[in-house]
């Protein structure tokens, strides 16, 4: 009976063991992930200082030059050096204007489409 009670003691002992070995290397992983989490954390922090120094000296450097436009600058023809692909000619000029006022006025007399297509 003695040596029973010595090898369930024995047996407890080493699956007490086993459990605490368990339990340390569950804690280690704990802390492993914890300090990859810090280092991340810490990484992220000094990339996003980076950035605002970049955009604190880009700030700084602003262009003096203001862009300013006047009324010729849109009154003028525009020419194209090749004609759209998938856009109609422009109607600029006072010819095509007039062209296509005449043939609105010659359809109805009033110079108002009011015809239904299907």
């Amino acid at each position: 009976m003695g040596s029973e009670k010595n090898g369930r003691k024995n047996d407890c002992n080493v699956e007490d063991e086993q459990e605490e070995e368990k339990i340390e290397k569950f804690f280690a992983l704990i802390k492993s992930f914890r300090d990859a989490r810090n280092r991340r954390r810490s990484e992220l922090k000094e990339l996003e200082e980076e950035e605002k120094k970049k955009i604190r000296k880009l700030d700084g450097q602003r262009s003096s030059w203001v862009p300013s436009f006047k009324w010729e600058d849109f009154t003028q023809d525009v020419e194209f050096r090749r004609l759209p692909l998938i856009f109609p000619t422009p109607c600029n000029s006072k010819k095509k204007k007039d062209i296509y006022n005449k043939e609105e006025e010659d359809e109805d007399g009033s110079g108002l489409d009011l015809k239904l297509a299907l």
